[in-house]
């Protein structure tokens, strides 16, 4: 780990020459890149004071932004509902990550995948409720389910049958994982590495092995193709270096690498974005 730590510390990708953009010309002169994040360890860690931020997906954003010539990120917590509203009307300059889907790609460009999963439930250690996916929640109307507002989880059960009513909504990973610990859900519902260390906890992950791999990709305005253009061949140097792959599998311990490393544009996971 401390070599990897120390090749992360000197390690400097080649900028590469292009004719400047609008965004990385209004990010020079603020001088500062404002992204929009919100906390799901391990991949983005917030401070308690929401001034500085940590975690996979920063780590890659700024090798990305440093490749270009640009300063790292400085964060802006911002509600997963909120961040592409807030793209749009240009509250900040993109956001650090949101899972790729047919309708957002309608609204803003999205940059290859920098992490992919699976959906999964995390319950009680032992599965008290004995469950294996969310036909057994739909089944019974008395099983409550915890999703964070706002995002693709809470979409994605009711889509599938489950009735509000059995929803306990909650703000992030966090107090997803504290609502079924203190039993006021019987499992919450998000992606497969969401909650590290789920067995620490006190909580059994069931993965939904048949569903779809979900690709989560940093998040551009329409008009800032370009910008997210020069992002994505920044990506393209962090794969092939193999510095991208000691982030992921190596300083993180995020097992599936080598789904990953397959998916290098967007449409890999929803073929309609461009």
């Amino acid at each position: 780990m401390r070599i990897l730590l120390l090749i992360l510390a000197s390690y400097s990708l080649p900028t590469l020459a292009y004719a400047e953009d609008p965004l990385s010309a209004s990010i020079r002169k603020a001088g500062e890149v404002k992204v929009a994040l919100a906390s799901s360890p391990p991949y983005i860690a917030l401070s308690p004071d929401g001034k500085t931020a940590t975690g996979n997906v920063v780590d890659v954003i700024n090798l990305a932004l440093e490749g270009m010539g640009l300063p790292t990120l400085t964060p802006i917590f911002v509600a997963w509902a909120a961040m592409i509203p807030g793209l749009t009307a240009n509250q900040f300059d993109f956001v650090g990550g949101l899972t790729i889907t047919e309708a957002r790609c309608n609204v803003v460009a999205f940059s290859a995948p920098i992490y992919a999963y699976r959906y999964a439930l995390y319950t009680l250690s032992g599965n008290p409720k004995k469950l294996r996916g969310l036909e057994r929640i739909i089944e019974n109307s008395n099983t409550k389910l915890a999703v964070v507002t706002g995002t693709l989880s809470e979409a994605s059960a009711l889509k599938r049958g489950v009735k509000s009513e059995q929803l306990v909504r909650v703000t992030d990973v966090q107090a997803g994982a504290a609502t079924v610990i203190g039993g006021r859900a019987d499992a919450v519902l998000m992606g497969q590495f969401a909650i590290p260390n789920p067995e620490q906890k006190g909580l059994q992950i069931i993965v939904d092995e048949q569903g779809p791999v979900e690709g989560f990709g940093v998040v551009f305005r329409k008009e800032d193709v370009h910008f997210r253009d020069e992002f994505n061949k920044q990506l393209d140097l962090l794969r092939s270096s193999g510095i991208w792959k000691e982030l992921y599998a190596v300083r993180y311990g995020l097992p599936n690498w080598e789904t990953l490393a397959e998916l290098t544009k967007a449409s890999d996971v929803v073929p309609s974005c461009k």
